[in-house]
């Protein structure tokens, strides 16, 4: 049996669907850990396809590394500074009111009527370091004061402010989606940024500012007035404790979020335009994303924090509890590394690329179904991502993708990752209780949004793949 496994493609691919139908099982059905979920199908795949202990773990004799080594080690190693590091400029960027800032001054630019637009211009730019759950707890409170005064739908301003959120986090840098991604696929962070704002953009109008605004005026929810209370009793508080502090500009706050996407793209794409310049090591440096989080962290330390009159011991305790949910995160996106790498062990990466040929069907729709499939069946996104990465990534070896090719297949990966949003999702509820909304409502607004999302943003990246 293991002999038949091992080399015939279609008991390989078998042997990799049931891997996945245990993994599904053990998340939905055994409600067992993603991060529990993805070692047990990744260590029960290796045994079943007849690979050594030896291979899967290691033994104290050997001095080769293990698959649960080089899966956990060689991925964490790429991502979990960068993660780690735009976690705490997303919390310092929250704590100093950077959002509330924005807000208002893109509310004052576009006036009343463009106020839906403006709000998911606000979710677009601090959704770049910012968490999608922190967006929407941060920005929450001013789209129901906005929606207020309009007295218009919540929906209508809600919509766009999460197309904003979700397209950043789906597709930009330094979110653990689109970092996973490219540790996995093994594409600069550079290329990532260019094609998520390529891609994600367009999606980000069609998905958040047309649909947002249609649905906007079709689906009424009121204000919830108790969150109104809630948020001026916290305004009070505030100011009772002495709290208070100056508001930070606005041009502060976007030179601060600018300055890591800058510096990676320059080191991107200096050893293009300036290959033989004394700079680039200099370039090259600077622009290395943990060095680029590094720079603009400590900026947002000295500028937003220290000068406005946080103290440094308060920074600290902020930058210890913003890192706190990550851990998880890291966790599963390891596990998913080592499933990937079992996947590429057993040859069935290759079995998979042969089918693939057979049937004509380009990676970067493989890549986009598979993302697909895993997150409507359990609903996390980084499981998706993780998971699809870790059986894509062994199909690229051989073939001759640009840089940009295989950021486009990341986009895609990315795109299947947020694709209808319902109730075995997280995210759906969150959006369900703090916009006021019923589940019938929460699935005609929010999950029709995330599919537009993820289709438009997919069908950008096979376009340009067509021609890159």
């Amino acid at each position: 049996m293991v002999n038949w496994l091992q080399h015939e493609t279609g008991g390989l691919l078998l042997l990799c669907g049931l891997a996945i139908a245990v993994l599904l099982f053990l998340i939905i059905k055994v409600k067992l850990e993603p991060f529990i979920s993805l070692l047990v199908s990744g260590l029960l795949l290796a045994l079943a396809a007849g690979l050594s202990v030896e291979q899967i773990v290691g033994t104290a004799l050997s001095s080769k590394a293990s698959l649960l080594e080089t899966g956990f080690g060689g991925i964490l190693g790429h991502i979990a500074p960068i993660i780690g590091l735009g976690t705490i400029l997303g919390a310092i960027l929250e704590a100093s009111r950077g959002a509330d800032v924005l807000t208002r001054k893109l509310l004052a630019i576009f006036g009343e009527r463009g106020a839906p637009f403006a709000m998911g211009l606000a979710g677009l730019i601090f959704g770049i370091p910012v968490f999608f759950d922190i967006g929407i707890f941060v920005l929450a409170p001013l789209v129901y004061i906005t929606a207020k005064r309009g007295g218009r739908s919540l929906v209508l301003y809600a919509m766009p402010l999460l197309a904003g959120l979700s397209m950043t986090h789906a597709f930009l840098p330094p979110h653990p989606g689109p970092v996973a991604a490219s540790g996995f696929l093994g594409v600069s962070l550079g290329w990532l940024i260019i094609m998520g704002v390529v891609c994600g953009i367009p999606a980000f109008l069609v998905a958040g500012v047309a649909w947002g605004m249609w649905i906007g005026k079709r689906v009424m929810v009121e204000v919830p007035e108790d969150f109104i209370v809630a948020e001026k009793e916290a305004e009070a508080k505030d100011a009772d404790q002495g709290v208070e502090r100056p508001e930070p500009s606005l041009s502060l706050v976007l030179g601060i979020i600018a300055v890591p996407l800058v510096l990676i793209l320059l080191a991107t794409f200096g050893t293009v335009w300036w290959k033989d310049s004394p700079a680039l090591p200099t370039l090259t440096f600077l622009g290395n994303p943990a060095v680029a989080l590094t720079i603009a962290v400590l900026l947002a330390m000295w500028l937003l924090g220290l000068r406005r009159g946080i103290p440094g011991a308060e920074l600290q305790e902020l930058a210890t509890k913003s890192l706190r949910p990550i851990g998880m995160i890291l966790l599963v996106v390891g596990a998913g590394a080592f499933f990937g790498a079992v996947i590429s062990a057993t040859g069935v990466g290759k079995a998979l690329a042969s089918a693939m040929s057979d049937a004509g069907l380009p990676l970067i729709v493989l890549a986009y179904l598979i993302s697909c499939g895993l997150r409507l069946a359990q609903g996390s996104a980084t499981v998706a991502i993780a998971t699809t990465s870790g059986i894509v990534a062994p199909l690229l070896k051989g073939e001759d993708f640009s840089q940009a090719h295989i950021a486009l297949i990341a986009i895609a990966i990315s795109a299947g990752s947020i694709i209808a949003s319902h109730v075995n999702d997280g995210g759906f509820w969150i959006i369900s209780r703090y916009f006021n909304m019923s589940v019938r409502d929460t699935l005609k607004t929010w999950t029709v949004l995330e599919t537009i999302l993820s289709v438009v943003g997919f069908a950008m990246a096979g376009l340009l793949s067509l021609v890159i």
